[in-house]
């Protein structure tokens, strides 16, 4: 009745309860009632578990870096671990009978060791000391495909490289370099800086001489324009000008041509009437004095041939002795002359 015990686990245990070597009852954090004599318990953690590592490595330049990191793995196949690792639990001591649970770990760091071994060995040490990322992606990757892993009946959750990390001496000399590298990049940004500044400064005096040459351009075509315009207004005056003169001129020779021929018109005349008096004088040249005066006295006024009459006894008056006109009979001739 003493032999008869209960116990109890918890819910991140698997327990397994073997009875003459057979298993009779398993599952997560259960509770039961048991015989001792007869009964045997092994307890598998069904929680995860960060293995923390730490061992040094050879480069493919001969350089030694310590690699720094963490591997997590969980039991997913609880009766094939328990097969080949003893997981037996001491109930009256509340702990394993043997400490081979505690070789999971290590066997997982030796074969993350071989691996990171592989891929550093072919990495030259400037490289390594940035490949942390693209390692870890390498190492989980064949560490969920390795065949030891999974015999074990565990799985890789995660790998992670935290450093790596050269000795004293590779590292005073690689930041001796880096620090060469540093100030020799400085330089050339300074000296890149200077060319820009230069070349920028160049640009704006380019930029201030093109826009002078664009404003002289930009004169010299008003000047042009302008002079131009001038050159064209002269060019206007001056066919005005010859417009005009040839328009006087045209008229003057217009006057001239209408002197010239009013000369003529004059002189046609002129040469008509000397040609008529040729003519009437030469029709006269047979008569008597006295008829032409007699003709040319016919059809005149009273007066004229009063006046004539007077003329002629003037031109006679040696031959006449007296002759007397007395005021009425003058004005008798002259009221004959009104009628």
């Amino acid at each position: 009745m003493f032999n008869v015990k209960f116990i109890k686990f918890m819910p991140n245990e698997y327990v397994l309860r073997y009875k003459k070597g057979k298993i009779v009852q398993e599952g997560a954090g259960i509770s039961f009632f048991y015989y001792v004599p007869v009964t045997s318990i092994v307890v598998v953690p069904i929680e995860s578990s960060d293995v923390p590592f730490m061992f040094e490595e050879v480069t493919n330049d001969y350089q030694t870096v310590t690699v720094q990191g963490q591997l997590t793995y969980r039991i997913t196949d609880y009766k094939k671990i328990v097969q080949t690792l003893n997981y037996t639990f001491n109930i009256k001591a509340k702990k394993y009978i043997s400490d081979n649970s505690q070789k999971i770990a290590q066997r997982l760091v030796n074969i993350s060791k071989v691996l990171t071994k592989k891929h550093i060995g072919h990495t030259p040490i400037k490289e390594a000391i940035k490949a942390s990322e693209d390692l870890a992606k390498g190492i989980i990757a064949e560490l969920r495909e390795n065949e030891e892993i999974k015999s074990l009946g565990l799985e890789i959750m995660g790998f992670s490289i935290l450093a790596i990390m050269p000795n004293k001496e590779t590292a005073r000399a690689l930041e001796a370099q880096a620090r060469e590298e540093i100030l020799k990049k400085a330089d050339e940004a300074l000296y890149e800086r200077r060319n820009a500044s230069i070349e920028q400064e160049c640009k704006v005096k380019e930029n201030e001489l093109n826009t002078e040459i664009a404003i002289e351009n930009k004169k010299k075509q008003i000047k042009e324009t302008q002079l131009e315009a001038s050159r064209l207004v002269m060019q206007k005056e001056n066919q005005i000008k010859n417009e005009s003169l040839g328009f006087e001129t045209e008229l003057e020779e217009k006057k001239k041509q209408l002197i010239e021929l009013t000369v003529a018109n004059a002189k046609a005349q002129s040469d008509a009437k000397a040609y008529e008096l040729t003519a009437m004088m030469k029709s006269f040249a047979g008569i008597d004095a006295n008829v032409m005066k007699s003709l040319a006295n016919m059809g005149m006024k009273p007066d004229k041939l009063i006046a004539i009459a007077f003329q002629e006894l003037a031109e006679k008056a040696d031959k006449i002795g007296q002759l007397n006109i007395s005021p009425d009979l003058l004005q008798e001739l002259l009221q004959g002359n009104d009628k």
